[in-house]
């Protein structure tokens, strides 16, 4: 199954040209054609003067490794389930062990969810969490047929975690790119005239697990918080640490005066001022932690692997949340990988026990956003570079392609679910060999649903996802899915 050629067209050319990391001719045009535009008309929202006047949060949690997500949402009507039950073998949950949930748009099919998601069963029955099923990297709409007949283009390094992950971030699976969606959202935002209010020196995007290319634009970066301590200065600064000796004074001065001082040479130039605004950026960040009163919510404490802990993740996310307005934040983009799901042993053990740490940090989480009021503000949203195959390899499961998302927030048209939930039997129409299934949702499709409750313009949807259009129009009145309440 080797990568087919590409079909290229004008709105593709231009579309990945956009995405390029030196090629900003189409997404310069749109963001020069905004700032003509009414603000009303540019955000079909004509009775909002300012759509940016609210604050609102994207949180995306990487579940990198590939998570098996068909045993995370899975079929409990007896004819549906025993074909789970005969296709998944010894990976098969006991239909009694699962948590049943009530979704209301699925015409008489029953589910459950994973015996480890509890608190996220509440919240889906509370209607605030959705599931999208079988949602994939795609570059246009793909059939068992042409997928097998090379008639369709396919993911560049189709089932290759690098890849795989890559494309979930950028939104362009074609091709290998150096710039994610959130980061252009934000370059787009940042340089509309009614864009939201943004703090120069703290970024939009905000990442607990470093850097990544989900936050890359071409103009911004992320701006990376510790999960335990958040922002961390540099060593020795006084900002950074609780130490009055007269030889930390003397080296905070010294540098200081560094970074101060105006340099001539532009690349001495440019290092400093990435210098200074980290500094800056820092001391503000712990202004505003130390200054607010504290969330009440308390989250789980994570023993053995305080950097792969989701709970710690999730609290100081919170705690940035609680600060938005001391930070002049109006919208934020938070990201956050929770590693580990490359399950091809011990699936059963292992998911169980990292699926208890995902619904603990849920569940916290929706707390701490309902302590501070902000229950429609925030959405969650999971993604993984690829689900599972429904088939045992004897101890677990391999590489797959499409799989199950889970959003939540008060904003979302919970306790549904919404795309195609497969046939789990082997031979099916979306079953390509050993349990693999073909996605019937692309990925654009769930992150432009996102995007437009963000308040992206729809005019701009097609730069910062190009494949969009392969998919949904975006002159359509409707959203993509359907799940978030725009």
């Amino acid at each position: 199954m080797g990568h087919h050629h590409h079909k290229i067209n004008r709105r593709t050319f231009l579309g990945q040209a956009s995405c390029a990391a030196v090629g900003m001719s189409t997404l310069y045009n749109t963001i020069l054609n905004l700032k003509t535009m009414n603000a009303s008309a540019a955000f079909n929202l004509p009775s909002v003067p300012n759509p940016f006047d609210d604050y609102k949060a994207i949180v995306c949690i990487l579940l990198s490794g590939g998570a098996d997500s068909y045993n995370m949402l899975v079929p409990t009507g007896t004819s549906d389930y025993n074909e789970y039950s005969v296709t998944r073998s010894n990976q098969a949950i006991p239909v009694g062990d699962l948590i049943p949930i009530n979704p209301t748009n699925t015409a008489g099919k029953e589910f459950g969810l994973h015996p480890s998601m509890t608190n996220m069963a509440s919240i889906f029955e509370a209607g605030n969490m959705a599931f999208v099923s079988n949602v994939g990297s795609l570059i246009e709409p793909t059939d068992k047929d042409s997928f097998y007949n090379g008639s369709t283009d396919l993911p560049l390094g189709l089932f290759s975690h690098a890849d795989q992950a890559a494309h979930w971030q950028t939104g362009i699976p074609q091709d290998r790119v150096a710039t994610g969606w959130a980061g252009k959202i934000a370059d787009m935002l940042n340089s509309l005239p009614n864009g939201p209010a943004s703090n120069p020196i703290i970024s939009m995007n905000i990442s607990l697990s470093g850097s990544n290319v989900l936050q890359t634009g071409n103009e911004s970066v992320q701006y990376t918080l510790d999960r335990e301590q958040g922002a961390i200065g540099i060593l020795g600064h006084n900002a950074f640490q609780d130490n009055s000796w007269l030889e930390s004074d003397l080296r905070t001065e010294a540098v200081d005066n560094i970074i101060d001082a105006q340099y001539q040479d532009i690349f001495k130039k440019t290092y400093t001022n990435t210098i200074k605004t980290a500094r800056d950026g820092n001391i503000q960040f712990i202004e505003a932690l130390n200054n607010a009163t504290p969330l009440q919510t308390e989250f789980e404490i994570c023993s053995g692997q305080p950097y792969n802990c989701l709970s710690t993740a999730m609290e100081m996310i919170a705690k940035t949340i609680n600060v938005r307005e001391a930070l002049g934040m109006k919208r934020q983009v938070f990201f956050v990988e929770y590693g580990g799901w490359d399950h091809h042993d011990e699936l059963l053990d292992n998911q169980a026990t990292m699926l208890t740490e995902v619904d603990n940090a849920l569940g916290a989480f929706n707390n701490a956003i309902t302590e501070m009021g902000l229950q429609d503000s925030v959405t969650t949203f999971s993604i993984s570079e690829f689900s599972r195959t429904l088939t045992s390899n004897s101890n677990g499961t391999d590489h797959a392609w499409g799989g199950n998302m889970f959003v939540m927030g008060g904003a979302v048209s919970g306790k549904k679910i919404y795309g195609q939930y497969p046939q789990l039997a082997l031979g099916t129409n979306l079953e390509i060999g050993n349990g693999v299934i073909l996605p019937t949702t692309s990925a654009d499709e769930y992150f432009a649903e996102l995007a437009m409750w963000y308040n992206v313009p729809k005019s701009g949807l097609l730069d910062i996802f190009p494949n969009l259009g392969n998919f949904y129009s975006v002159t359509s009145p409707d959203s993509p899915i359907g799940f978030m309440n725009m």
